[in-house]
């Protein structure tokens, strides 16, 4: 087999490498899931995502590798930037309305669509990896989350929440967000940010070996509250850019 070359973007699923032109990832419990989702995204003419192209003689999840580059930080992004993301969301969210995968849910969400599972080609957002988490579910559990992880950020040197809230909009208007959504987009955000928070605390009582480890575990959880406690206190600001 051609070398393996270890790849570092995900924290959760270890063990991912690139062999050629293809990634090989580790079996997980969503593996026969996403395998029929990224089936159907390729049927559907979606090209933000990698092709499953089966299994090796390993029993690992054999993908197609999508060139360019994954951010390994959250950090400033350009609106145009964000609108590509945006628009890259409502492509994927418009290719799984009303399939069988989704069932009595609106579309498949992919649950992790932050920066740092999305594949940069000269600079712009084009492609969605490591769809391990996705599952049916509402659009607005994937905007709220992008708008936290790409726009929203309570560290002292980020921009103003006047200047993240402008952003938020180029999102929703990218992703082409009704009225009746928008008044949901914040609440959405919140929510994100709390079921982060709580995800990771369940992880504390998880017997080793852990995704992290327990003080990196803490800071994600204080990081993840901090954030929803900038979001609340700005929540008027963010709302009235929206419309």
């Amino acid at each position: 087999m051609e070398n393996e070359v270890p790849l570092s973007g995900g924290r959760i699923t270890p063990g991912v490498v690139r062999v050629g032109r293809t990634v090989r990832r580790p079996v997980t419990a969503s593996s026969v899931f996403v395998a029929e989702l990224l089936g159907d995204l390729h049927r559907q003419g979606f090209t933000g995502a990698p092709r499953h192209l089966g299994f090796d003689t390993a029993g690992r999840e054999i993908l197609s590798y999508l060139p360019g580059r994954v951010p390994a930080r959250f950090q400033r992004w350009t609106d145009l930037q964000v609108a590509a993301a945006g628009s890259l969301l409502s492509a994927f969210h418009d290719a799984t309305r009303r399939s069988r995968l989704a069932g009595r849910h609106p579309v498949v969400c992919h649950h992790d669509p932050g920066p740092n599972n999305t594949v940069f080609a000269d600079d712009v957002p084009v492609a969605f990896i490591d769809f391990d988490t996705a599952a049916p579910g509402d659009p607005l559990e994937d905007l709220g989350y992008m708008a936290w992880t790409w726009c929203i950020s309570s560290k002292p040197d980020a921009p103003t929440a006047t200047v993240q809230a402008a952003q938020v909009r180029v999102l929703a208007d990218a992703y082409g967000l009704d009225a009746a959504s928008r008044s949901r987009l914040v609440d959405a955000a919140l929510d994100r940010q709390t079921r982060n928070a709580l995800w990771w605390r369940s992880h504390l009582a998880h017997p080793s070996p852990r995704v992290a480890d327990d003080r990196d575990i803490t800071g994600r959880i204080r990081w993840s509250e901090r954030e929803h406690a900038y979001t609340s206190a700005n929540r008027t600001t963010f709302d009235t850019a929206l419309y």
